[in-house]
């Protein structure tokens, strides 16, 4: 009994600890965001449109991020296919929540389910499609197991875009991706509904006393506020995940796959259920996305931003789901967003001038010690600057930190707090009266874990 409460206050304090992280960083990103927004100038109303981009941003990459790391950190599956499970889900929720006789410029008929259920078909469909994905590839090493997932991504994004799907009927329904020109929505936006609520009729009105705040921005809000919802229930759900005995066995896998089949489990079929709830993960998070804007394009699934999210992967650290969030936030704040909020700041400043049109003319005038041309021309293309940089900080992270701010951190694995010293571990073995090893780790530390529990399915 005492080993069992002292693995909950350790829990708890782990919990507490991490909390403590994730809000420490995002207060530190708001302040820094806060003060660009005064050095431009925004009005109230702009900070809030600010933050309220910034904080959506963070919450979809946290999201998708906490799902490869199910996939990589958990399991060890080298998934780069990740933009096409989420345009999956995105893309099957869209053909069965559009209206049977669609009006306006959405000529693409559906099924015209509601909502909710069509963003659940989306989920399933993703899953189902990772499935399918999972079945060949698993019997693949590492790299090749990596070559696939990237080219169902692109399979997926070249079928949305191909003539012969504009439009289809399959068992009598009509329905299609629209190809090249993409899908427009012309279903109700549940945030609608939500925002009609007299729950938020006050709250509405008293900002609005301070602050010009029309609807759309306040339903935009409201949809922000979801999603740091469904923020936290991922984490939840990951974090118990990752605890459990079914957690246990994909960890075994990551470390050691034949020696975890040698003791019994069944490894293919744990990678598969990895595999398969972190692509529902993915396609969920497909569907948060996008589905409150006009419509969507296959273009919005491209390989980059498979490698946005890994970038994000890697700065948290794989195997921990509190760097999971606190990747995506430095890599949307200081990768994604910053680059552009640094440019306004020092455009705002001083004068660049004019840009050379091409990149000749901007390098030439530097052997005559001129560099305003080259300055004008890096703030001018400052986006494809954004990608060098992305490169710059990846290779630097790969040689110098692989493992990210939280990558690989041990986490308890047994009814003994990881921390104590080998003496207070044997007597809290003793005390519990289980059967048990004691491994060494290179810290100096023992870890006190039943052999059984360490790999022992749900």
């Amino acid at each position: 009994m005492s080993a069992r409460t002292d693995l909950r206050e350790s829990a708890r304090d782990l919990l507490a600890a991490d909390a403590a992280k994730i809000a420490a960083v995002m207060l530190g990103i708001y302040v820094t965001y806060l003060l660009v927004g005064l050095i431009l100038g925004y009005s109230a109303n702009g900070m809030i449109n600010t933050l309220q981009r910034l904080t959506f941003l963070v919450a979809i990459y946290a999201m998708v991020v906490l799902a490869l790391n199910l996939h990589w950190g958990y399991t060890g599956l080298f998934n780069i296919g990740v933009a096409g499970f989420m345009a999956v889900g995105l893309y099957t929720m869209a053909m069965l929540a559009k209206p049977v006789e669609p009006t306006g410029g959405a000529q693409y008929p559906g099924l015209g389910l509601p909502v909710p259920i069509a963003i659940l078909g989306g989920v399933l469909a993703a899953a189902l499609v990772g499935f399918v994905v999972a079945l060949p590839a698993l019997r693949l090493r590492a790299d090749y197991f990596a070559i696939v997932t990237i080219a169902f991504a692109e399979i997926v994004r070249l079928l949305y875009t191909a003539s012969p799907f504009q439009e289809f009927t399959i068992f009598g329904y009509t329905m299609g991706t629209g190809g090249g020109r993409g899908i427009l929505f012309n279903f109700q936006d549940p945030v609608v509904t939500i925002y009609r609520l007299p729950i938020f009729e006050g709250p509405v009105t008293f900002v609005n006393q301070y602050v010009e705040f029309g609807p759309a921005d306040a339903q935009g809000v409201i949809y922000v506020g979801l999603l740091v919802v469904v923020l936290a229930g991922y984490y939840l759900l990951l974090k118990r995940t990752g605890e459990s005995p079914f957690g246990r066995v994909l960890k075994a896998i990551r470390e050691d796959e034949e020696a975890t089949n040698a003791l019994g489990k069944n490894t293919n079929a744990f990678k598969i259920k990895s595999f398969m709830l972190g692509c529902a993960l993915m396609g969920l998070v497909g569907i948060l996305w996008q589905f409150r804007r006009a419509g969507i394009t296959p273009d919005a699934f491209r390989p980059h931003v498979t490698f946005y999210i890994w970038i994000a992967l890697i700065i948290g650290g794989a195997g921990s789901n509190t760097g999971s969030i606190l990747g995506a936030g430095i890599f949307t704040a200081g990768l994604f967003e910053g680059p552009q909020y640094l440019r306004r700041i020092i455009q705002s400043q001083i004068s660049v001038g004019q840009p050379p049109g091409t990149f000749a003319d901007a390098v030439g005038p530097m052997f005559a010690l001129n560099f305003q041309p080259i300055t004008s021309y890096l703030f001018n293309n400052m986006l494809t600057l954004q990608f060098v940089f992305m490169g710059v900080v990846l290779v630097w992270l790969m040689q110098n930190r692989p493992d990210g701010l939280l990558g690989y951190r041990t986490e308890t694995a047994a009814a003994v707090p990881l921390g104590k010293r080998s003496d207070e571990v044997s007597e809290t073995v003793h005390r519990a009266d289980e059967p048990s090893e004691t491994v060494s780790g290179t810290d100096g530390t023992s870890e006190t874990a039943s052999r059984e529990d360490e790999v022992s399915d749900q």
